[in-house]
């Protein structure tokens, strides 16, 4: 085959699989009007229209997600037997990609990279903070980052942190001039300060456990955000409560800043853990990096 028709195909395969020409153009470091010309003469030589646009999306055509379907896999084994390849340097390389939440990526991804990136110069750590249950195959990430409780069939999951709790907080102020809760169904009466949820686009119902009853709330309150910081400060600013994790508002809690509330209702669980596929050739890079990530405790 000649190359520039295995370029073409490579093309094809980034904007089938980004569903956007400008990503797809980002990822190739190429032109946008570079990449749309050389998907019209892919499709012009096999005689098929192999994506449909919109001025909104782009996605594969019947036949086009026949040939993604049957070259994507080949493609991807190319790239895993050539970052495989790195066996052979001295120390590995390559770029490894993770998908995990904010506090994962702070308390145990980040401790650990910048303890052992120093010592391999030719190694790569991507990481996308995403609060969405990602699908890291078809989003072609290396590995992810759940609780334990919520991992994906198929996978090797591998510990990387402790068990955790969660907080129910709030300001000394905030109680001034409401009533602390005594049961999880008394936060329907407070103003909670929320967490949206990408992936169904709703409000994470607050979950509680005692004695083997779980019980799960759905707060209302006049603050939504979709990260840690901002939740906090609001909480530290006495406009409502939060659930956190625990280790991120302990200092705060000892400091009288935060007063806890319903910690008899907030168990221990199951921590972090990195996940990637079963059937994944694991590169010397991603086993330098799993092994760092590792929970030893």
């Amino acid at each position: 085959m000649p190359r520039q028709s295995i370029n073409d195909l490579i093309a094809f395969l980034a904007v089938a699989r980004e569903q956007s020409f400008t990503k797809a153009a980002a990822k190739l470091g190429v032109s946008q009007s570079a990449l749309s010309h050389t998907i019209r003469g892919l499709e012009a030589r096999i005689g098929l229209r192999l994506l449909t646009r919109t001025t909104r999306s782009v996605s594969p055509t019947e036949a086009g997600e026949r040939l993604l379907l049957t070259i994507g896999p080949h493609f991807d084994q190319i790239d895993s037997e050539l970052a495989a390849l790195s066996e052979f340097r001295e120390k590995p390389a390559g770029t490894i990609r993770i998908n995990a939440g904010e506090h994962s990526a702070e308390t145990i991804l980040w401790p650990a990279l910048k303890a052992l990136l120093p010592d391999y110069p030719d190694l790569n750590v991507e990481i996308i903070v995403d609060y969405g249950l990602t699908d890291i195959v078809a989003e072609r990430y290396d590995a992810g980052v759940r609780l334990g409780e919520r991992l994906g069939k198929d996978k090797i999951a591998v510990r990387i942190g402790p068990d955790m709790r969660m907080a129910v907080v709030g300001s000394p102020a905030y109680f001034e001039n409401h009533p602390k809760p005594l049961t999880p169904q008394d936060l329907t009466d407070h103003n909670c300060i929320n967490l949206r949820l990408p992936t169904y686009g709703g409000v994470y119902a607050w979950e509680f456990e005692k004695d083997g009853r779980e019980v799960k709330v759905r707060t209302e309150g006049q603050l939504v955000f979709n990260n840690i910081a901002l939740r906090l400060n609001a909480a530290l600013e006495g406009m409502g409560l939060a659930f956190m994790p625990q280790d991120i508002v302990q200092a705060d809690i000892e400091a009288g800043r935060l007063v806890r509330v319903l910690e008899d209702w907030c168990p221990p669980f199951s921590g972090y853990h990195l996940y990637y596929p079963s059937r994944r050739q694991a590169s010397p890079a991603f086993a330098v990096v799993l092994n760092a990530l590792r929970y030893r405790g």
